[in-house]
C-alpha cells in the first residue's frame, strides 16, 4: 500500500489515478479523532476495501461512517459513495 498524499477532490491530470491501494481505515463519523485517533479505527485495509466496505452497508447506517485515507483526508459518505461509482473502481 502507497502512503503518499490523496489527490482525490483535487485537479487530477490524464496521467493521474486513485490510488486505491492506500492505505485507509474506517472510523465512525463523530468518533473526535485527536491524538489517539488511529486506535478508533473500527476496519483497516486499502482504500479499495474500505471503500467497497462502507458502500456495501445499509443506506441507513452509511452517514455513520467515514474512512480516514493515508493519514492525510476523511472521506465523508458523499465522497465514499462517489468514489464506489468511479468507473475504475475495483470493488
Amino acid at each position: 500500500m502507497s502512503d503518499h498524499p490523496s489527490t482525490y477532490k483535487a485537479a487530477l491530470s490524464a496521467s493521474d489515478s486513485i490510488e486505491w491501494d492506500d492505505r485507509a481505515a474506517v472510523h465512525m463519523n463523530e468518533d473526535g479523532q485527536g491524538l489517539l485517533d488511529g486506535m478508533k479505527a473500527l476496519r483497516r485495509g486499502t482504500l479499495a476495501e474500505m471503500v467497497a466496505y462502507v458502500s456495501k452497508l445499509p443506506e441507513s447506517e452509511r452517514s455513520q461512517y467515514v474512512i480516514q485515507k493515508a493519514g492525510d483526508h476523511r472521506l465523508d459518505i458523499s465522497e465514499i459513495m462517489a468514489l464506489a461509482a468511479h468507473p475504475d473502481f475495483p470493488g
